[in-house]
């Protein structure tokens, strides 16, 4: 489903709550308490600002005697094979952001990524895939990286760990050509990127994967990743403090200057490495 046409249902999914809400007489503020969120949560629901989980929505259903009707639409919407489950939410949200900030402490992080290297991240991932599953996943994987072409594209701000340069993804070609690819996105100011050098040793986030984002006409949210599972965290407690950590993060790193050399140096390296194998 394309994304405009997936908004456009996410805004159906919006109007047809309001209205079913307001004919079972609640306000926004008595449904979300009795499917335990906020009610500023379900007036962002009825706007399609945010999008509830499939949890909620069976919630809801039940509330208001819907026959299922929230939950079928949910599970349509997040049924895109090009992401896994747990991350189809964060990349529909990813979409409105205007700032994100992003922890990867193994892999360039997809929004920055060649199609050569999604290709061998997705690949090693999926080693009894068909080529046609694995080249659905790079090009969703590519197609996000649209939003940071356009004239409204968020505030981007990457922190990779020194493993992230070090790692041959895909043989040294591929990588060679990768650290190009963000050297070139930094040089172009599309992406403020730090490197987490080796010699800072321990550091905060060390459990997985972190993108913290921000926008507009909604608050704060962040997702987290680990092996095969991943969490988008609304609470606002906990969002602070991974932001928290995140600062912490960026006082760790290197500084921007440093980290582009270190990028560069890194390429070079991986270049020198495919000439002579």
């Amino acid at each position: 489903m394309a994304n405009g046409s997936r908004q456009a249902a996410w805004e159906f999914f919006g109007t047809e709550l309001k209205r079913r809400r307001e004919e079972a007489g609640f306000t926004q503020v008595e449904l979300g308490a009795r499917v335990f969120v906020s009610g500023g949560y379900v007036g962002q629901f009825e706007q399609a600002i945010r999008k509830p989980q499939l949890d909620v929505a069976q919630r809801i259903d039940a509330v208001l005697q819907t026959g299922g009707i929230f939950e079928r639409l949910c599970r349509k919407l997040i049924d895109d094979r090009r992401y896994a489950d747990y991350f189809a939410r964060a990349a529909e949200l990813e979409a409105s952001a205007t700032s994100i900030s992003e922890f990867a402490p193994a892999l360039v992080p997809g929004l920055l990524q060649t199609p050569e290297y999604a290709r061998a991240v997705t690949l090693a991932m999926n080693p009894f895939a068909s080529d046609e599953q694995i080249e659905e996943k790079v090009s969703g994987r590519i197609e996000r990286a649209r939003i940071l072409k356009d004239a409204t594209r968020p505030v981007y701000w990457v922190i990779l760990h020194e493993n992230v340069l070090r790692i041959p993804v895909g043989g040294p070609t591929v990588t060679a050509g990768q650290l190009e690819h963000v050297a070139a996105r930094v040089r172009a100011r599309m992406v403020v990127v730090q490197v987490l050098p080796y010699a800072a040793g321990a550091y905060a986030l060390m459990n997985g994967t972190v993108v913290l984002m921000e926008f507009e006409d909604a608050p704060p949210t962040a997702y987290t990743e680990a092996v095969y599972s991943g969490s988008l965290l609304d609470d606002p407690a906990m969002v602070k403090r991974t932001h928290s950590a995140y600062d912490l993060l960026r006082a760790a790193a290197l500084p921007p200057e440093a980290s582009l050399a270190l990028i560069e140096s890194a390429a070079k390296d991986h270049r020198r490495c495919a000439s002579t194998t």
